[in-house]
C-alpha cells in the first residue's frame, strides 16, 4: 500500500537481487515511495515501503 495516499499498488520484485532498495512513485498520487526488500532464495523475508524521510 502505497504510505502516502493509502491504495493498493502492485510492483514486481527481482529476486536476481536478494536486497535492494530504490525509489519508485507511486502511480496514484505521485508521490516517491522507498522500497527496500530482501530476498533468501525465492522467499522474501522483508519488504517495507515508506515515504521520503523515514
Amino acid at each position: 500500500m502505497c504510505p502516502y495516499c493509502g491504495v493498493q499498488i502492485n510492483m514486481i520484485l527481482e529476486q536476481f537481487y536478494p536486497e535492494q532498495e530504490y525509489i519508485e512513485d507511486c502511480e496514484v498520487c505521485c508521490n516517491p515511495i522507498k522500497i527496500y526488500y530482501k530476498f533468501q532464495g525465492e522467499q522474501l523475508l522483508q519488504f517495507q515501503a515508506t515515504t521520503i524521510g523515514q
